[in-house]
């Protein structure tokens, strides 16, 4: 037997579908920050370096990061690139802050460290026509709740005048995380992953931005689509670098 509806379910029965999906999407969106204003409370946010409580950033770890020296050399042609470059070692503060950034929704983390990157990019003078992150599958990204490499490409390209292009690349395999995987096992595992948009990237000169450079795989395979679809030249640039040589086969590549 039917049970009689109240009137709230009368009247948004009687509401447009589109009305009605507005009226969910708002009710989520509420109690999802009432959800996180609870959390917040229960658990406050930890600054990424040196765990200071209701800061996910303090001015102290920011001079920190600010004292972090770029590497002193830069990597030219190293196939597929025009050049190469990252802000600094996976160690340290700035280890910790991508970790956070990445791992543990400290989305804000994408300022200081976007501004890095755009600062090191102006000391390198390249000239190119657009910004391109490393895509995430959007599986992954709904996972996670953000691409933090769009992130940080968003910082750039405001503090740069460079237009994001983030409709260039798309990651169409959902490949395993990288961690913990050879070089040629990570090789294989993106092996044709990703595919590019022809009309954004034909005889243009990319930046091609990304998190962590640990064997090339990635950056590397996203630069050969992006060439072989018709860029001009792919720039690679990085917030950190994990090179050994026991992953990258010929020694430690010297990083600008």
């Amino acid at each position: 037997m039917n049970q009689p509806r109240g009137i709230y379910d009368s009247e948004r029965a009687c509401l447009p579908r589109p009305v009605r999906r507005e009226r969910t999407r708002v009710l989520s969106l509420q109690l999802r920050q009432l959800l996180d204003a609870g959390l917040e409370l229960l658990f406050p946010s930890r600054c990424a370096g040196c765990q200071r409580v209701d800061t996910v950033w303090c001015p102290e770890c920011q001079c920190l990061l600010d004292a972090i020296p770029f590497p002193a050399r830069q990597v030219h042609a190293l196939d597929p690139f025009t050049a190469l470059a990252c802000s600094g070692e996976h160690r340290g503060l700035l280890r910790q802050a991508l970790l956070a950034l990445k791992y543990e929704n400290a989305a804000q983390l994408a300022g200081p460290l976007g501004n890095r990157l755009a600062d090191l990019v102006a000391s390198l003078q390249w000239e190119t026509d657009f910004l391109v992150p490393v895509p995430l599958h959007p599986s992954r990204e709904r996972e996670r709740g953000y691409n933090q490499t769009r992130l940080l490409g968003q910082v750039l390209a405001r503090k740069l005048w460079i237009p994001l292009a983030d409709d260039a690349l798309y990651r169409t395999e959902n490949t395993r995380a990288q961690v913990g995987l050879t070089r040629r096992q990570r090789l294989q595992n993106v092996s044709d992953a990703f595919v590019v948009n022809p009309g954004r990237v034909q005889g243009c000169d990319l930046l091609l931005v990304d998190d962590v450079y640990t064997t090339g795989a990635t950056l590397g395979e996203c630069a050969r689509a992006l060439l072989a679809t018709g860029a001009r030249s792919v720039f690679g640039l990085t917030l950190t670098s994990a090179v050994s040589p026991a992953n990258h086969g010929g020694g430690t590549p010297e990083w600008m």
